[in-house]
């Protein structure tokens, strides 16, 4: 009994105000690692951290986006790395234990009706007990980031003729940053170095993907991996097949977009070609390495990868974006009108207008933030538009790949970057939790009013 007083203390304190909470503990670990980056036991000998640069790499790695200012591994020291691994570490397990007991609170604060309507899809997670829950992510996330690490640090020893020191060491950062999603790397070329090694890519790739999708889906599938997918609720089967089409589609388009071009996949093999475009296409949504210059892309690749970015991996995961979920209700909800549908449905499932209305709110709140943090861009540096709106989408969605401006940018054009990626790392979450807690009552209803659209 007592126990569950605590796991329902627990679970009333995060609801009674998901914002301020999530952003309150992020901005704290946010604000001691900005003071450790700034020690001099943080930097190499002869380097210092002045406090824009650590503040940007301390909300880069809590936020595990992957941008950086200075290269990280000239600039900082192994206490440095190891600070920056630590933060990327507590970000990526802060995103997706916060993520998984929302949605365990917006499963139980349902009102009864409308937990009869969402019964199924709230039967994997939503009735857990709290405190298990976490321990199964922490156990989740140390089992993936340990089994790439292994992997990842094999071939180095192999391969790259590392010592086993620096193999583990380099084998773990990366398992570590590729499972949260973070996009950083010890090397300043990125993963480049790898672009044609499958057993250096592919690990990489499946670490980012498996903790792209979410937690909720994987607990879903391990429960229900015998049953027929139809029998999965409505959120993991959009979220699997959305990843399945925006992997294999990206994947086509890189590949047919860069075929020829002598910069990027040009003087790889055939099969070189098929793992960089796979690769860059996984981490576009939103890990943010790259086994190709990024600077050297055509302008089409580009606005290809903005798309991927923007939209990003599944909640209640490490990656961000506005969520596959969003994108696709909107989809369901453009296709419902040009069929003249009176409702959307999804796989026998109505959808509710409230978690319509809640997709629409995310993705053009998304949609403003990138829009002014570009303008914003644009007027304080020399940079053109499909630099800059590159860089501020992969801020909002937490990427990290970036086409080289970002430490040419002016201080104002940092900040800016800054708040892209604090907002677009906690506020999907956050608003998401808020709009589909909050219920607002009305004792009676204005005439209904119909507008000329188009």
């Amino acid at each position: 009994m007592a126990q569950d007083a605590t796991n329902t203390h627990l679970l009333n304190r995060l609801v009674a105000n998901p914002a301020r909470t999530v952003m309150l503990g992020f901005a704290v670990v946010i604000a001691a690692g900005t003071a450790a980056l700034m020690t001099p036991l943080a930097a190499e000998p002869g380097e210092s951290t002045d406090l824009l640069t650590a503040l940007f790499t301390a909300t880069s790695a809590t936020c595990v986006t992957g941008l950086v200012t200075v290269d990280t591994a000239t600039h900082w020291s192994t206490f440095g790395e190891l600070v920056i691994l630590a933060m990327i570490q507590i970000g990526g397990l802060g995103v997706m234990s916060t993520a998984t007991l929302l949605v365990m609170v917006i499963g139980r604060r349902l009102s009864a009706p409308a937990n009869v309507l969402t019964g199924a899809e709230s039967r994997s997670i939503a009735h857990r007990n709290p405190a298990q829950v976490l321990v199964d992510v922490l156990k989740f996330t140390l089992i993936v980031e340990t089994a790439t690490a292994i992997v990842l640090s094999l071939r180095l020893r192999s391969t790259y003729q590392a010592d086993w020191g620096d193999a583990l060491y380099s084998g773990f950062f990366h398992a570590v940053s590729a499972f949260n999603n973070a996009g950083f790397g010890l090397h300043a070329d990125s993963a480049v170095t790898w672009v044609d090694d499958p057993w250096m890519c592919l690990p990489l790739m499946a670490s980012v993907m498996i903790g792209g999708l979410g937690f909720p889906v994987w607990w879903e599938m391990f429960r229900h991996w015998r049953q027929q997918f139809r029998r999965w609720t409505v959120h993991a089967t959009i979220t699997i097949w959305g990843s399945l089409v925006l992997w294999i589609g990206g994947t086509a388009l890189f590949a047919a977009f860069e075929w020829r071009n002598d910069d990027t996949l040009g003087p790889l093999s055939t099969g070189g070609k098929i793992l960089a475009s796979g690769f860059q296409s996984v981490v576009a949504r939103t890990a943010g390495f790259n086994s190709v210059p990024i600077g050297d892309l055509h302008q089409e690749t580009l606005l290809l990868l903005d798309g991927l970015m923007f939209i990003g991996g599944g909640s209640a995961g490490t990656a961000g974006g506005i969520k596959i979920t969003t994108f696709a209700l909107l989809g369901f909800v453009i296709w419902a009108e040009i069929r003249g549908e009176p409702t959307v449905r999804i796989l026998h499932r109505r959808l509710s207008p409230a978690n319509l209305r809640q997709a629409l709110t995310i993705a053009l709140l998304g949609v403003g933030l990138v829009v002014g943090g570009t303008a914003v861009l644009l007027i304080v540096s020399p940079f053109h538009l499909d630099a800059v709106l590159f860089e501020a989408i992969s801020a909002f969605a937490t990427v990290g790949m970036s086409t080289g401006i970002t430490a040419d940018l002016p201080p104002v054009g940092q900040v800016v970057l800054i708040v892209l990626m604090f907002l677009g790392r906690l506020g999907p979450i956050t608003l998401g939790a808020a709009l589909a807690l909050r219920h607002r009552p009305r004792r009676f209803e204005v005439p209904t009013e119909r507008l000329l659209v188009g």
